[in-house]
């Protein structure tokens, strides 16, 4: 599936619930399913600075994707990145450059976050990013 197509996928998904309370609990039981970063890459390196909580970020090239895989201490934070990583792993780097994060605001996440979290939020995105720039460059080498 393509980065929008998983996206709209999601809206769709977050559309099925009647208040925040029930989209809470589905972004928790997300992080359940969040595929877990290896111990021996729980490193500062991995941390994601500016989020309230501890969040671990790992990303890989396998031909020619990215796999993503991460941890938090916090259970919301967990199913936020799960959410996040079900979007943007397994996907090439350049399409993960291009990708708009729109679904973002269609589902409502940021604004129903503290805005500790929501800051939080940008900074996993920005990460994200990141990671696909530098496989990126090692694909173009």
């Amino acid at each position: 599936m393509t980065i929008k197509e998983i996206q709209e996928e999601i809206i769709d998904e977050f559309s099925m619930f009647d208040d925040w309370m029930e989209r809470y609990e589905y972004i928790i039981e997300l992080g359940k399913s969040l595929p877990i970063i290896k111990e021996q890459h729980k490193l500062d390196e991995n941390l994601i600075k500016g989020c309230q909580s501890k969040v671990w970020l790992f990303s890989e090239l396998e031909n020619e994707t990215i796999k993503f895989s991460a941890d938090s201490d916090a259970i919301l934070t967990k199913g936020i990145v799960a959410l996040l990583l079900r979007v943007y792993s397994n996907q090439k780097p350049s399409d993960i450059l291009t990708a708009k994060t729109d679904f973002i605001d269609e589902i409502g996440l940021k604004e129903h976050l503290s805005p500790t979290r929501a800051n939080g939020l940008v900074s996993m995105i920005k990460h994200i990013k990141m990671y696909a720039i530098a496989q990126q460059t090692k694909l173009n080498n």
